[in-house]
């Protein structure tokens, strides 16, 4: 594609924009790693909430989104959708926890929750393992998806777009750390968000509007069976993609729930408890609901402006193509450099909320930690900015590696999907120790990579070609849910073991974690030695929040989507329930006790 000039000044605009606010603008002078880190923890709830849901918005989303709704439909978004409830979980169980705890890294509550060389080691490992292997994992394929959409939108100059996009996100990450992060992502998100609707716009009105979209679809032939449904129908689908989307929606939101370390980050700096739990729910609106159906409809759209039994062989073989090819079909001179700066501002957002994270990891979680206790904030803050490159590096050559950004994410949800369930019973359950985590952790690592052991062996002659090929089969992205479920419920079973095979935590750290972070569930041998300690908050009202919240987020989901498949009447009536819902999930929100000062 040939940009006009106007595109480019569009574009360029953009880029010097974002630097000079992340250099000029946001004067934020880091005095040691807390403030770099965490801001001091003084930032309000509407600033993380949109950071949180910029970093969701990165250059891969759309993309993949895309490829999900060409290949399978509308339901295929499931696969990040079923993430909703785990969030609105996080919004009245653990946004609390979590900005109570008053640490820089979630791998540090490890050390505050578990004691003994166990909680050391599995610190250690955690801090890697998120820090540098995901997060960089992580990284990589959003830079795969800023190649694939430079070489659309930019031909030859793709690799050089990622480099200079590369550049100004590390400028403004080691200039300002997390403040002049957040900052940048309210710019980035609204550009990302205003560029992709209007987008989704525009494909509209060349195919006719919502009614029109969703009978042009419904008429063609080579179309995925069912591609409008927003739930599965097991007569367009096989039962066993049925059976994982049932475990989806019905397990593996736990592994959520918590957040990721990046949602944690922005926890861990918001003002205080009632702060965090705002910014979750925030996110959830903006992150489930508000960028979701731009990048629908634009997967719709392609259905019908490059159909899928036209499409070129490059197409075919990557759909995640199809939607920098949109931009090109239906954006006019100028707004093509506004997508172009849109996706750029999303990707910049994503990196340096990455770096940001895992820069935290390797400085307090590991140098800090394990290598030099006793240093100046000024050393640690020069070791915070060479982790932040390091981190840039590997996760370029992370990239190389890969080709598929749908694969990648699935490959992430059966690692975690292992964990989830005991992560979720460190906070429930006081007999849960470091060896319950470390247990889960390795044997989900082991399972999920369990083909590579098998070609490994046989390669060596040590396993036939039928348990390869069994092997492989059970491997295959179409029972990958299936997978992931069975991974979480035998991990699950393992760790559970460990925990009775080995002590508990040692009194003290256990009396300390409660003191510290209250937490509610089977705490009782605990709680029974602290008969002075008062909890304010309510479970019953969590409880009614997480409902609320569920079904006030989902409403709008899918009233909005009925709405741009032209279902008029469908839409109002879930907007109206959508409304009622959010108008006691806010009343809920409210309700929440924490445990600040007056």
């Amino acid at each position: 594609m040939g940009l006009a000039y106007l595109d480019w000044v569009v574009i360029i605009g953009y880029l010097l924009l974002s630097i000079g606010i992340g250099v000029f603008v946001v004067k934020h002078n880091s005095k040691n790693i807390t403030d770099f880190f965490v801001a001091g923890r003084n930032l309000p709830w509407w600033l993380l909430g949109t950071s949180i849901a910029a970093t969701w918005f990165a250059t891969d989303a759309p993309l993949a989104v895309t490829a999900l709704v060409r290949s399978k439909g509308i339901y295929g978004n499931w696969l990040w959708w079923y993430l909703g409830a785990g969030i609105m979980m996080m919004v009245f169980f653990y946004a609390k926890y979590w900005r109570r705890s008053e640490i820089l890294t979630d791998a540090e509550m490890i050390e505050l929750r578990y004691s003994g060389k166990s909680a050391s080691v599995l610190r250690g490992f955690t801090a890697a393992f998120y820090g540098v292997f995901k997060n960089c994992f992580t990284l990589g394929w959003i830079m795969l998806a800023m190649l694939k959409f430079s070489q659309i939108m930019l031909g030859w100059s793709a690799e050089f777009a990622l480099g200079i996009t590369l550049a100004f996100a590390l400028i403004h990450t080691l200039s300002s750390g997390i403040k002049g992060v957040v900052v940048l992502d309210m710019l980035h998100f609204s550009a990302g968000t205003l560029g992709t609707i209007i987008l989704a716009i525009f494909v509209l009105i060349q195919i006719g509007g919502p009614t029109e979209l969703a009978s042009q679809i419904a008429a063609r032939s080579d179309a995925p069976a069912g591609v409008l449904d927003m739930l599965p129908d097991l007569s367009h689908i096989g039962t066993t993609e049925m059976i994982g989307f049932v475990f989806l929606i019905g397990i593996l939101w736990l592994g959520q729930a918590q957040g990721d370390g990046y949602i944690v980050q922005r926890l861990f700096s918001a003002k205080n408890e009632k702060h965090a739990i705002k910014a979750s729910l925030w996110f959830a609106v903006a992150g489930v609901v508000i960028l979701t159906w731009p990048w629908i409809v634009v997967g719709l759209g392609s259905v019908v402006i490059l159909p899928i039994s036209e499409a070129s062989e490059a197409l075919l073989a990557d759909p995640e193509l199809a939607y920098p090819m949109m931009i090109n079909e239906v954006l006019p001179i100028g707004l093509k450099g506004l997508l172009i700066a849109a996706f750029m501002a999303a990707f910049m957002s994503t990196v340096d909320t990455h770096l940001c994270w895992g820069g935290s990891y390797m400085v307090n979680d590991i140098y800090k930690r394990f290598i030099r206790k006793d240093a100046t904030d000024k050393h640690y803050m020069l070791v915070s900015r060479i982790s932040i490159v390091l981190l840039l590096l590997i996760s370029a050559m992370a990239a190389w590696q890969m080709d598929s950004i749908a694969g990648a994410w699935v490959y992430i949800i059966e690692i975690v999907s292992g964990i989830s369930i005991i992560l979720m019973l460190r906070w429930f359950w006081w007999r849960i120790n470091a060896w319950s985590e470390i247990a889960s952790m390795l044997s989900a690592l082991v399972l999920a990579n369990g083909f590579l052991w098998v070609r490994w062996l046989h390669g060596f002659g040590w396993v036939d070609d039928a348990v390869l090929e069994t092997v492989n089969t059970w491997y295959h992205e179409d029972v990958a849910l299936i997978r992931a479920t069975i991974l979480l419920l035998v991990c699950t079973v393992i760790a559970i073991i460990v925990t009775f095979m080995t002590k508990p935590v040692d009194n003290e750290t256990l009396l300390n974690f409660y003191k510290k972070v209250r937490p509610k569930g089977w705490w009782g041998p605990i709680a029974k030695q602290l008969p002075d300690l008062v909890e304010r908050s309510s479970t019953k009202v969590s409880w009614f929040g997480f409902v609320f919240g569920v079904i006030f987020l989902n409403s709008l989901l899918f009233g909005v989507g009925h709405a741009v498949l032209g279902s008029y009447k469908t839409a109002l009536l879930l907007l109206l329930l959508g409304s009622v819902c959010g108008w006691l999930t806010l009343r809920l929100v409210a309700a929440v006790k924490t445990q600040e000062k007056p």
